[in-house]
């Protein structure tokens, strides 16, 4: 009979552990490294600011994003930055001030299958940036990236149309 009762414990037990890890990934799945930020209609433009750190290569969450372009670079397997955009946008830039280190982008938003990639500025400099059109309203993550590996270098990130 006491070994019933265990039977019944460690069930219910694995059960509670699976129903609470489940309710808290949505909540995870959201968590950013640094800030996070919200563009609206009244308010379309933020800047923030974080650091590379990484040993993730960008190339395993996507190859490549939607344009064809290589998505290079390390970053924390952590997004950087939640971006929420409240309404649809025809075009953003996202840009890296970084004081000219090589550094990358990806994006991945509002859905998993949608990533946008960035690369130098110019030829001059090698912060990265990305200028698209078709924003659609949703959460985009956000990875600020370096091409060296385990490279940190403080950053702004300012975003707008």
């Amino acid at each position: 009979m006491v070994t019933q009762y265990r039977r019944y414990g460690v069930a219910a037990l694995v059960v509670g552990l699976v129903v609470g890890v489940v309710g808290v990934l949505p909540t995870l799945a959201q968590q950013a490294r640094f800030e996070s930020f919200t563009l609206s209609g009244a308010s379309p433009t933020a800047s923030v600011s974080g650091s590379t750190n990484g040993i993730f290569a960008l190339s395993n969450l996507a190859g490549r994003d939607r344009n064809g372009t290589v998505c290079a670079g390390f970053a924390d397997n952590t997004p950087d930055h939640i971006m929420v955009l409240q309404q649809d946008f025809a075009a953003l830039t996202l840009q890296v001030n970084s004081g000219g280190n090589d550094t990358s982008l990806l994006i991945q938003g509002p859905n998993d299958g949608t990533v946008r990639c960035g690369e130098d500025t110019d030829r001059r400099n090698p912060d990265a940036m990305v200028q698209d059109q078709g924003w659609s309203a949703g959460t985009y993550r956000i990875w600020v990236g370096s091409h060296i590996q385990g490279q940190r270098y403080d950053y702004s990130l300012t975003v707008g149309p």
